[in-house]
């Protein structure tokens, strides 16, 4: 049964704001990226752009501030640790107008890590500082959390530490219908088939459809992948690309959903 207009799926969307000097240098190769884009859209939320920035207060604010606006969710990683150069949580606030406080349950958080009091410092008591009006994000690897504000999560930018947070605020996130996808491969060139594939896509605006050409093998192709909210419609189009493809006298390399 086809659901009513009053009835669709509303298009939740995100951004990821990556922060870092080392991420620009190439000293560091993000991994959070993927992995974000990936978890989204199971939870229905389609992640439309991802923004890498240096730890310059101005840069940050400015970008945070336009993301937030423009969609549902923004997912800061990085600049969250105890260096001079970790001023994530203060270009938040700033962005939000609020004061940068001293978390007494992050404070609690930070000390259960230490047996020896003192080794609690004032430079990690800085990762205890949260924008007022801040919901903690729960760090089980390293103890140090993260923060919400409004539609902003700030976690960390250690691949694995952000994993176990954003495993951890997962369920205040409401998103709609995941995109679902469909790869077919063929050894045609892309400019053998642009025309076609452009027509198709007028065909079926309820679809997305990309190409990305590959070398493999001593082989040149393209990977055309179909990506939708309702699977019927990844499968008419599908079906369609696949007789363009034949008819261009072009093989099928793979089939594969997911």
């Amino acid at each position: 049964m086809r659901k009513a207009p009053s009835e669709a799926p509303k298009r939740v969307t995100a951004a990821v704001l990556v922060i870092g000097n080392e991420i620009l240098s190439g000293r560091t190769k993000d991994a959070n990226l993927a992995y974000l884009a990936i978890e989204l859209n199971k939870l229905g939320v389609r992640l439309l752009e991802a923004r890498v920035i240096a730890d310059v207060e101005e840069r940050i604010i400015a970008a945070l501030n336009a993301l937030r606006a423009e969609y549902d969710y923004v997912f800061t990683t990085g600049g969250i640790g105890p260096t001079h150069d970790d001023i994530t949580a203060e270009c938040v606030a700033k962005a939000f107008g609020v004061p940068l406080r001293r978390h007494p349950e992050a404070v609690k958080m930070l000390a259960r890590r230490f047996a020896n009091p003192a080794d609690l410092n004032e430079a990690r008591l800085r990762m205890a500082n949260v924008p007022e009006g801040g919901v903690l994000i729960d760090n089980p690897v390293s103890g140090a959390p993260g923060f919400q504000i409004g539609n902003v999560f700030v976690m960390a930018g250690v691949p694995a530490i952000m994993q176990a947070m954003f495993h951890g605020l997962r369920h205040r996130i409401v998103g709609g219908e995941p995109l679902c996808a469909r790869t077919l491969a063929t050894n045609l060139p892309e400019g053998k088939i642009a025309q076609g594939l452009g027509a198709l896509q007028a065909r079926h605006p309820e679809v997305e459809i990309g190409s990305y050409p590959f070398y493999s093998r001593g082989r040149f192709g393209v990977s055309l992948v179909i990506r939708a909210t309702d699977e019927r419609a990844i499968e008419r189009t599908a079906n369609e690309l696949k007789q363009m493809l034949v008819a261009l006298g072009g093989e099928i390399l793979d089939d594969a959903s997911g």
